[in-house]
């Protein structure tokens, strides 16, 4: 059902298989009575399933650095992160009942909540779509959008977010051209070869071509695009009810691992860490520290023109009988980002 508006999957994940990873930590206190032995009690902390959509993508490098400055040890939860092979397969296992917490697009609680699917998004997650370009390769002829009149652009998918971007860009631009699905691994080779004339193209994946001078933008979504809730942090509306400080505290960390790479005394450790788990060169880690990941939400709050504006986003791609802004959001938790 939600495959359609799923997220990209990058071109520079080499890892497709669905990877889990759990921290588990159990305290163990004992006390000693001159009158009568005690016995030793274990306490085990409160378990969070969280799920990302994909392994280079935003949110992947958010909660790894949470994990690795032990901020979810700190909240005194259990945090078990899974990476999805996408999207949809996240949004489906929060709707099965396999996940507590998922970051995905805004719009798909919307598109969620007029199936049955009861879940709502907590904390806004980023307000635009930095680090994704419309580009052309460098020695293209074409050189604004109104030069791609009747040209080929590559997108991933139909309902994806470059089908989106490319769909804004027909409408705001006032000019049409073709959309090539090509898959997240085709983009870049067919923009290469000439059989498209420009692609949607996401980070950290634009850094890299446009650092080696093999493509350059013609739009920059991040600073065009009018400010917009992109992504959220999802709960279920059971653990949201039954237990909202285990929400809470997950955000705090969660929080926590944003600001933590937002700090400048922290840049060398953050590029380090953005290079690692996108296994990507310093250079183009440190363009997505800078480009994406210092420009995310720091408070996780929302507005209702955000929300607005995001149904209106995936109205481009075809999404109907959308659950209203207010029904999607709520503004309850406020993340009181852990510190390192």
């Amino acid at each position: 059902l939600f495959a359609r508006y799923d997220l990209p999957n990058h071109p520079l994940d080499s890892r497709k298989s669905l990877f889990k990873m759990s921290r588990r930590a159990v305290i163990a206190a004992a006390t000693v009575s001159t009158a009568l032995p005690r016995f030793a009690i274990a306490q085990t902390k409160e378990k969070v399933r969280i799920g990302v959509p994909t392994k280079t993508y935003w949110p992947t490098i958010v909660c790894e650095t949470a994990l690795r400055q032990k901020l979810f040890d700190k909240e005194g939860i259990d945090c078990e992160l899974t990476i999805y092979r996408g999207g949809a397969e996240g949004f489906e296992a929060i709707a099965a009942g396999a996940a507590d917490l998922i970051l995905n697009s805004t719009s798909s609680v919307a598109a969620g909540l007029s199936k049955g699917v009861n879940v709502k998004c907590v904390a806004n997650g980023s307000n635009g779509y930095y680090g994704w370009y419309l580009v052309v390769k460098t020695d293209s002829k074409i050189t604004k959008a109104a030069e791609l009149e009747g040209k080929k652009v590559g997108i991933t998918s139909a309902g994806s977010g470059t089908d989106i971007l490319a769909l804004w860009t027909q409408n705001d631009k006032k000019v049409k051209f073709t959309r090539v699905p090509l898959g997240g691994g085709g983009l870049v080779p067919n923009l290469f070869s000439g059989n498209i004339d420009a692609t949607v193209l996401y980070s950290p994946l634009t850094f890299k071509v446009m650092q080696a001078k093999e493509a350059r933008p013609i739009i920059d979504f991040g600073a065009e695009v009018p400010a917009h809730s992109t992504a959220s942090w999802i709960a279920t509306d059971k653990i949201i009810k039954d237990r909202p400080a285990a929400v809470q505290k997950a955000l705090n960390a969660i929080y926590g691992g944003v600001a933590f790479l937002d700090a400048d005394a922290n840049r060398a450790t953050a590029v380090k860490f953005i290079a690692e788990i996108d296994e990507i060169p310093d250079p183009i880690a440190a363009a997505e520290l800078d480009g994406n990941i210092k420009k995310l939400s720091r408070d996780g709050a929302f507005t209702k023109e955000w929300v607005q504006r995001s149904l209106d986003m995936a109205t481009l791609i075809g999404m109907k009988n959308l659950a209203p802004a207010d029904k999607i959001y709520i503004d309850t938790f406020k993340p009181v980002p852990t510190k390192a």
